[in-house]
């Protein structure tokens, strides 16, 4: 079972843009998912106007089913400056290598609970550590896609683009880089040393 929680509206505004497109996840049944809180945030968003659409849709985290769901609302997606997700991490992973070129926000945080996420078997994951980094990582989870889960960048081991620790993986904060550098957003780089607050 996975548990997510909303995000601050206000951080989730912040990173926004003037026009964005939300892709609600409302698949697995075995998520508690804040559909209230997050129905009353896409309304606020569309009546002002800074929501292009909200696509509401399940299992983001299945490729073919993104593709099948987003394939006709691109022209909203392609003028939009951002695509807020409403998802597990899992999700919110999937549409950000959907949509690489596009600055994806998580809108929520997974909290750490046993069990499945997400349905389909996919190279990203979860760790359900309760506070989201995937807005200030390009949509690259450090956590779970780093051997050693770093959260205030690369370790200096890295060789050739592979991991230290595993020399079949991609480092994964040099994927972090890459995307922020195609997105044109180094500067989320800059941020003070984050420290886990593994009390989630």
């Amino acid at each position: 079972m996975l548990i997510t929680m909303l995000k601050s509206p206000e951080d989730i505004k912040a990173l926004a843009g003037l026009k964005t497109v939300i892709i609600s996840c409302e698949g697995c049944k075995e998520v508690s998912f804040p559909a209230g809180e997050v129905k009353e945030f896409n309304k606020e968003l569309l009546d002002n106007g800074t929501a292009l659409k909200v696509i509401r849709t399940e299992y983001v985290c299945s490729p073919e089913n993104l593709e099948v769901v987003t394939k006709k609302h691109l022209d909203k997606i392609n003028a939009a400056d951002t695509v807020i997700v409403f998802s597990c991490g899992v999700g919110v992973q999937s549409v950000s290598e959907k949509f690489a070129q596009k600055p994806v926000v998580a809108g929520c945080d997974t909290l750490p609970l046993p069990g499945y996420q997400g349905v389909t078997p996919l190279e990203v994951d979860c760790d359900q550590c309760g506070e989201c980094y995937l807005n200030s990582t390009g949509g690259i989870c450090p956590i779970a896609l780093c051997s050693k889960s770093l959260v205030n960048g690369q370790c200096g081991g890295c060789k050739d683009g592979k991991c230290e620790v595993d020399k079949n993986m991609d480092c994964a904060w040099e994927r972090i880089y890459k995307r922020l550098e195609k997105l044109e957003l180094l500067d989320n780089m800059k941020y003070p040393a984050k420290v886990r607050n593994f009390s989630l």
